[in-house]
């Protein structure tokens, strides 16, 4: 059934539709354009080819969710206070 829905969610990527999950977040295919570039090792500068890209914005309520878990403010452990 996983794998079902991840084939259904990998069609309509590649279709260029947006794919969004209610209180998940959304996955959205763009385009980067081709542009000039440099290669590190030699300095020669090259082209890189355009591509598509796949994002993922996470939706306010995964956010929300994934900030409320953090709330607590972490104790120091007994090695880091030895080190000050």
């Amino acid at each position: 059934m996983v794998e079902a829905t991840f084939d259904i969610i990998k069609g309509c990527l590649e279709r260029g539709e947006k794919v969004k999950i209610s209180g998940f977040g959304n996955f959205v295919v763009n385009t980067k354009r081709p542009r000039k570039g440099r290669n590190p090792q030699t300095g020669d500068e090259i082209i890189i080819v355009g591509r598509k890209v796949l994002t993922f914005k996470a939706s306010q309520i995964m956010k929300k969710s994934l900030n409320s878990m953090g709330t607590t403010t972490p104790t120091s452990s007994p090695s880091s206070a030895a080190s000050e």
